[in-house]
């Protein structure tokens, strides 16, 4: 299985000083995940928890929506033409019964690490297959300090970061702020996939009383991750889309960006954060 972290000798200028040294680079390889043995989609991801995000993919595809929607999933042996595993390619087996919508089966999609799922955006297609609506989660309500707060236990579970300073975050807290799940991976879809994955193999969707923080934008891609997921809060450091803030409206996902030191920009969902409390101390 490939590495997390590769070494790769490097020619440094500092001050007009040059030096040779080796430099810790994070590792990027392609996944094919196949549903039900027939391939669906190509990414570009920093190996490991590689179910996970095949799992985490297919929440967001509208494929799986609980535990039991799971058979199992498998590295493909023979994945190459001398018959080797390269594990680089996975199967996730749904279970009987599951229906496959349609559109998943219809595309087959390159994703790079950048992109997301380029062409897919569908406001429509994602307020119509969620299955975990978010106007039905519990109440929840959340002091702006709190949220304050996260990028900083994000940033300090970023364990491969410190060496690498070339990947993506993506954490799960409660709604006290404790962190649940902390994963990263060059791609910010991908860190995004791991977290829920792993949150439906343990048989924990949907999240519905929990907090999305990402350590870059909020594209619409992390928009409809966070919906699918029944996840009612999306956070981030840096900007929101257009499309974005679009969808956060249309589901009442509460879309937080620009989220920096004490200042942070609500988009969407704003009954969520206790704006009153906030004005009153300020």
């Amino acid at each position: 299985m490939g590495r997390v972290t590769e070494r790769r000798k490097v020619i440094r200028i500092r001050d007009g000083a040059v030096s040779s040294r080796p430099d810790t680079l994070v590792a990027e390889e392609p996944l094919e995940i196949r549903l039900n043995g027939r391939p669906l989609a190509i990414t570009m991801r920093t190996p490991g928890d590689d179910f996970a995000l095949a799992a985490g993919f297919l929440v967001s595809e509208g494929v799986l929506a609980t535990a039991s929607d799971l058979e199992n999933i498998v590295y493909c042996a023979g994945a190459t033409a001398d018959g080797s595993n390269t594990y680089n390619v996975v199967d996730v087996r749904t279970a009987p019964g599951v229906v496959i919508p349609d559109i998943t089966l219809e595309r087959n999609v390159y994703t790079t690490s950048s992109c997301g799922l380029c062409g897919k955006a569908s406001l429509d297609a994602v307020r119509t297959t969620a299955r975990h609506p978010l106007a039905d989660t519990p109440p929840l309500r959340l002091e702006p300090e709190l949220l304050a707060s996260l990028p900083d236990r994000l940033r300090a579970a970023q364990r491969v970061f410190d060496r690498t300073g070339g990947l993506h975050a993506a954490a799960l807290f409660d709604e006290e702020g404790e962190p649940l799940d902390v994963r990263e991976d060059v791609g910010r879809h991908n860190a995004v996939d791991k977290v829920v994955g792993r949150a439906l193999q343990g048989g924990r969707l949907p999240l519905s009383r929990t907090i999305l923080l990402v350590s870059g934008r909020a594209s619409f891609e992390l928009a409809q991750k966070a919906v699918m997921a029944g996840i009612p809060v999306l956070a981030a450091v840096s900007a929101p889309s257009s499309l974005a803030v679009d969808l956060a409206a249309e589901t009442g996902l509460t879309l937080v960006g620009f989220l920096r030191g004490g200042s942070m920009n609500v988009y969407a969902g704003e009954d969520r954060i206790a704006l009153r409390t906030a004005a009153a101390r300020g």
